[in-house]
């Protein structure tokens, strides 16, 4: 595997310490502060470990920032086995305290009505030049403190269907969208269907806050800006590859109240795949000078 593809599937692969409790290791994938996707993930597939069925709903609270320096401990437990719908409730534990808290629900595919609104109609993701070769544009924009950091590639292959440049932001429509898999294919011996939706997990944290920013010309690289991931819910509906593109169209409603609300959609072959909202804190202090 390409090395960034298999560091994620080892992030996203828990070691289990006893029944229904098991350990992830973090990585600094955005700065001091756990990535919100790694614990996503790596919480759907704690729950997953004790599910024998796929997911279908995610339902979750940031409560403090991860540290980047230390394991995350994920307890399951076990609400409800039905027949139809498994529930399952998961802590992330650092440092003595939950950090993190989800409610997952595991769902048998069931024949049913069928129904989906259109998918929007974007460029196709080869016509389209990738997130690294966006950042290779603006090497002349990057402070030489950041650059490292900035430039640094992604876990998964990004190619954004609208870019701007984060270091001149202008007000801008409250609509983001761009295409995203893994650099390779997953190979087939760790291939599970709790696999492919915990990178979904894992991905659908990129970007999805930040467009309730853009009404505002404001990124996450504004000085004056704290901006935090306060829940997430992900609504899985049909099978997917997490190694195959999948278009991820992303809108925000309203900003008040310093918190912003954003909705996405995943795309697959034409079939949504799922669904995701989250609500962000955007709190804007003043600079001291």
């Amino acid at each position: 595997m390409n090395a960034l593809t298999q560091e994620l599937v080892e992030l996203l692969t828990l070691e289990k310490l006893e029944e229904h409790i098991f350990r992830g290791q973090s990585r600094n994938l955005v700065g001091k502060r756990v990535f919100g996707g790694q614990v996503l993930g790596q919480a759907l597939r704690a729950a997953s470990y004790t599910a024998d069925r796929p997911a279908n709903s995610l339902h979750a609270y940031f409560l403090y920032g991860g540290d980047v320096n230390a394991p995350i401990i994920y307890e399951v437990d076990r609400i409800r086995d039905g027949r139809s719908f498994l529930s399952r409730q998961v802590r992330a534990i650092q440092h003595g305290r939950t950090i993190f808290i989800a409610m997952v629900s595991f769902a048998k595919p069931e024949e049913g009505l069928e129904y989906q609104i259109t998918e929007p109609e974007y460029p196709n993701p080869e016509s389209l030049k990738s997130e690294q070769e966006l950042k290779e544009s603006l090497i002349s924009f990057i402070p030489e403190n950041v650059r490292a950091s900035f430039m640094r590639p992604r876990w998964v292959e990004i190619r954004p269907v609208n870019p701007s440049n984060p270091f001149q932001p202008q007000p801008e429509a409250p609509f983001n969208a761009h295409y995203i898999r893994t650099y390779e294919t997953i190979p087939a011996d760790v291939s599970e269907i709790s696999l492919h939706q915990s990178i979904a997990a894992f991905y659908s944290d990129f970007n999805l806050m930040t467009t309730a920013l853009r009404p505002h010309g404001l990124n996450y690289l504004t000085p004056s800006l704290q901006i935090a991931s306060i829940d997430h819910s992900i609504y899985f509906h049909k099978p997917f590859r997490a190694d195959e593109w999948m278009l991820y169209d992303m809108e925000a409603t309203v900003s008040t109240n310093s918190r912003g609300l954003n909705f996405g959609r995943m795309w697959q072959n034409g079939q949504l795949v799922c669904s995701t909202t989250q609500e962000g804190l955007m709190r804007l202090h003043e600079i001291e000078t």
